[in-house]
């Protein structure tokens, strides 16, 4: 017997990355998909070419009271950060366990919502019950949990690799981690704009001090972050190049061994050996993450890069990630050979 799930945003780039992983997985399968009333009524492979002729589901408008109606107890909210912010609640109170890829429940801080969201949080006892969600951080935590909030997809390629080193105090407390991420151009949405058209875009920086990924990575990472995003015209995929300063007294195998301690059992994550670089392209259309590293002695500085697919490892492969543990599956069910999603 298949778990039956639902899917709100079924049409954004997140959303039909969740159809396909789903439609991949032996343990579940979609029993409602909901969008916009622009879209309500209208076949999924209809709105998306690449699943024509193969689901056919209908998309239904949302709403809490026609989710549950449903029957669903597991939901996905490929959503704008605002109806995250009503609906999510709605649901747990419902009965329902949501995972939440929006951002409307990431930082602890209400004060922080109006500056990086541009809306005052309308449910603090909900951002409080939340569990921040990088898989791989908190797999103890995510059976019992009811409101699952999957982390950004920029914050992910940083908190995940330095968030070991933080904890073991391999870090100059006193001095900043700095990072330059990279993201293809999916990573601005869908919606189009003149922003994100391909011939506009050259890489570039952009919400330089602004993006709200930024307090994300403060807070989870447990350190001062200083974050620049740039935008590159490819498709998909974050390369994170992290800059910090070391503790007193430690090199390259206090590093090595934080990192391979904290992924003992992580089967998305890839420690490349010395001399090794990630890429983009080795980790397209798949829920991994690739780590490398260097240490210079004599200024006792590391310098860290990962790489993500966006879509995936930064969202919806995360988000089935945390599903199956959750529900005490097999943490790479439904992921085929190589962790391709």
């Amino acid at each position: 017997m298949t778990l039956p799930i639902a899917i709100v945003g079924a049409g954004g780039y997140t959303g039909q990355e969740l159809v396909e992983l789903v439609l991949r997985h032996p343990s579940l399968h979609i029993e409602a998909l909901f969008g916009s009333s622009d879209t309500a009524g209208k076949p999924f492979g209809s709105l998306v070419p690449r699943f024509h002729g193969c689901v056919n589901t209908m998309i239904r408008e949302t709403s809490a009271q026609s989710i549950a109606a449903t029957g669903v107890r597991h939901v996905f909210l490929a959503t704008p950060h605002e109806l995250s912010m009503t609906l999510a609640p709605k649901l747990v109170e419902l009965g329902i366990t949501v995972f939440d890829l929006s951002g409307a429940f990431r930082l602890s801080d209400l004060d922080l919502y109006p500056k990086y969201y541009n809306f005052a949080h309308a449910n603090p006892d909900s951002v409080e019950s939340a569990l921040y969600t990088i898989p791989e951080l908190c797999r103890e935590s995510l059976p019992a949990a009811k409101l699952i909030s999957l982390a950004g997809c920029y914050a992910t390629s940083v908190i995940l690799p330095m968030q070991p080193l933080v904890a073991a105090g391999l870090l100059d407390s006193s001095r900043p981690i700095v990072t330059d991420s990279v993201s293809g151009i999916s990573g601005a949405g869908k919606k189009a704009n003149a922003q994100t058209s391909f011939c506009e875009v050259s890489q570039s920086p952009y919400a330089v001090f602004t993006h709200r990924h930024e307090p994300e990575m403060i807070e989870h990472v447990g350190s001062d972050v200083i974050f620049t995003p740039h935008l590159a015209p490819y498709k998909r995929g974050i390369l994170s190049t992290i800059h910090a300063d070391l503790a007193p007294g430690v090199g390259r195998s206090q590093i090595t061994d934080a990192l391979e301690t904290g992924f003992t059992d992580s089967p998305f994550v890839r420690l490349l050996p010395d001399g090794k670089w990630p890429s983009v392209g080795n980790v397209e259309h798949t829920n991994m993450i690739d780590i490398g590293f260097a240490v210079d002695d004599s200024r006792a500085h590391l310098i860290l890069v990962s790489a993500i697919d966006n879509l995936l490892k930064g969202a919806s492969g995360q988000a089935i990630q945390a599903l199956n543990i959750h529900m005490d599956s097999e943490e790479t069910l439904g992921f085929t050979a190589g962790s391709s999603a």
